[in-house]
């Protein structure tokens, strides 16, 4: 009988995750309960709290992978034994994903098994000084704050605000719109309608989520929205942006705007990965990280 009895993910359990995501200081945009919920159903994610720590796994294509284990380092030995005894009893091959560096760095020297560790560049996370998104200042940043002035010269009517009851029906709609332009680019992309509906569960519970968010009303109709959280002491995690691309400077004003709005108080700003798609990494490399925050993978062979 294996000591770690998993559960599907649900709403409910959000105070049981944000305890354990706040008591350390985690850098990897995946680890809140927002993200872990919006891509539960895909990803099949399921968790269990055992003994003071919490345990993760997801499945992709079939394939079995556990997350990195929730506690503190010293007991980071006794959770990845309990892991591997998991995962030999479900006959299932052993897998880690979307790893921290401190915690692939003690797999490498882990006593017990040989863990074959990469490092996954497609998630690694783009972080930002929130200073520098707020004032597009400097030369590297320049065509950004070219973006931002036009669109603020061509539609000076366009208002910045928060996201509350009020709006919400308009940034569904914003959505709806986005991602029929979206299915037109890429139709067989999978991605595009599961994020959809995970938007879609947020937005119709927004208030139970804790979240911060900003949109752009123009012409009475909301052309632009954003949501994220606090994801450590120092830093914002950016959970979704999306804008009309018909619109020149869209995305740059709510970006900024976000961020000059809600995250005044961050010391950084992290918009998570490029996933491996072209378009996203050179849009967020063009923002000019401060940081990237590494990912790794690690399984045994």
């Amino acid at each position: 009988m294996s000591i770690i009895e998993f559960q599907l993910l649900q709403k409910e359990d959000k105070p049981v995750l944000d305890r354990y995501f706040a008591s350390r200081y985690y850098e990897n945009s995946h680890f809140t309960f927002t993200n872990f919920y919006m891509w539960r159903e895909p990803y099949h994610i399921q968790w269990a709290e055992e003994d003071g720590i919490l345990y993760m796994i997801c499945e992709w294509e079939g394939q079995h992978m556990a997350i990195q284990p929730f506690c503190d380092e010293d007991r980071w030995q006794e959770a990845v034994d309990a892991f591997l005894a998991y995962f030999k009893e479900q006959g299932w091959p052993f897998y880690f994903t979307g790893l921290e560096k401190p915690f692939a760095e003690f797999l490498a020297g882990y006593k017990g098994a040989a863990f074959t560790i990469e490092d996954d560049r497609d998630n690694w996370d783009y972080v930002y000084e929130a200073e520098k998104l707020t004032t597009l200042s400097g030369r590297k940043l320049h065509s950004k704050k070219n973006h931002l002035n036009a669109f603020r010269k061509l539609y000076p009517e366009a208002e910045y605000l928060p996201i509350t009851d009020d709006i919400i029906t308009a940034c569904k709609i914003e959505l709806n719109n986005w991602y029929k332009l979206r299915l037109q680019d890429e139709p067989d992309d999978p991605f595009i309608a599961w994020e959809r509906k995970a938007i879609l569960e947020i937005l119709n519970d927004y208030a139970y989520f804790k979240l911060k968010g900003g949109a752009i009303r123009l012409d009475n109709r909301i052309i632009a929205f954003t949501f994220g959280e606090p994801l450590n002491a120092d830093t914002a995690v950016i959970h979704v942006e999306k804008a009309d691309p018909n619109i020149r400077g869209a995305y740059p004003a709510i970006n900024q705007g976000f961020v000059a709005n809600a995250w005044q108080d961050m010391t950084y700003i992290n918009r998570e990965e490029d996933m491996g798609h072209e378009g996203l990494r050179k849009a967020k490399e063009s923002y000019k990280p401060f940081k990237m925050v590494e990912k790794f993978n690690a399984w045994i062979a």
